[in-house]
């Protein structure tokens, strides 16, 4: 009897051993910090997926860049040095147009909105990703974007030859025209940036402000509202095709649940950013009638310019979304 208990115990052990050795394992690069919320959510969508596969298949987040800076993630994933990576969609507008879908201007400025918008875009979106290898899996939206500046800002008369941090071509659009001089700088850097005057100013929303402390270096935030940009979960298409349908099925089931939960809590920090900017010795307050109309002023032409890169199908989404 003794000998039979040793050997299924010994059975029970070699199963156990085999199931976490041969557990498929993914590196999951962010750009953001491991406290912001979308890493939190990413985090939450690799639990949910090691639960809903039975541990078949480990998901490891990196946040804040540690693995791939922000710019590299998508060519990561595209490439498979990484099976699965998040990105800001819109990062990507100048190798596709079409993924600048939400940076239109003042065009959905509310989270039910915006996410009309992303129904309204979805399936043109995905198809474009799917053409580049990728297969996207859930995205999250950002509160709101406002200004950042080191000054009191009434129109841009104020704003002539800052440098203005921009994360893609939309911003770096509203710097140019507002007299600024654009400088990419990723989310990562913008502390060391600011502290070193690469940058003095940027858009963005209240979290970036938050997660980087941008009071040590700036004094006013203006509420805008601009729009809502979306981060993504992208995968390697040959990756994603390697797996089974009950483990696809399983990724899609965790990916809607941290879909939904994300932006949920994307609305309710909102205000907690704004509370948390101004606690910290920031003016936060509403953009200026002057300014906020040149801004306005400014994304009307953004627009047009997406819509002729955009084509057929950026018009086709702008009429779905204000058809619905």
């Amino acid at each position: 009897m003794k000998i039979v208990n040793k050997l299924l115990v010994a059975g029970t052990f070699a199963l156990t051993f085999s199931s976490a050795a041969f557990a498929e394992k993914w590196d999951m690069p962010m750009a953001y910090s491991a406290t912001n919320f979308h890493s939190e959510h990413g985090v939450m969508f690799a639990d949910k997926v090691a639960e809903y596969t039975n541990g078949d298949l480990e998901i490891t987040v990196h946040p804040g860049g540690s693995l791939f800076k922000g710019g590299e993630i998508k060519r990561a994933v595209q490439t498979g040095q990484a099976p699965i990576g998040e990105r800001f969609m819109s990062a990507h507008a100048n190798e596709l147009p079409i993924l600048g879908w939400d940076n239109l201007p003042f065009l959905a400025t509310t989270y039910e909105d915006n996410d009309k918008l992303w129904q309204a875009a979805k399936d043109t979106v995905n198809a474009a990703l799917e053409s580049q290898n990728l297969v996207s899996l859930y995205t999250c939206p950002w509160p709101g974007q406002g200004f950042y500046f080191k000054k009191a800002v009434s129109s841009s008369a104020d704003t002539q030859g800052i440098k203005f941090r921009s994360y893609n071509s939309a911003t770096a659009t509203f710097a140019k025209e507002l007299g600024m001089i654009p400088v990419q700088v990723e989310a990562a850097e913008l502390s060391q940036a600011l502290a070193t005057g690469v940058a003095e100013a940027f858009i963005s929303s209240g979290s970036t402000g938050y997660d980087r402390k941008v009071w040590e270096h700036l004094t006013h935030y203006y509420k805008v509202n601009a729009w809502l940009p979306r981060n993504y979960v992208m995968v390697n298409k040959a990756a994603w095709d390697g797996l089974n349908p009950d483990t696809q099925a399983a990724l899609e089931k965790a990916a809607a649940e941290t879909s939904a939960s994300c932006a949920a809590k994307s609305a309710e920090l909102s205000d907690f950013y704004f509370e948390e900017l101004a606690k910290n010795g920031m003016t936060v307050e509403p953009a200026g009638e002057e300014f906020l109309k040149e801004l306005r002023a400014i994304g009307e032409q953004m627009t047009e310019t997406w819509l002729k890169d955009a084509g057929s199908e950026g018009q086709a989404i702008i009429d779905a979304y204000k058809g619905m």
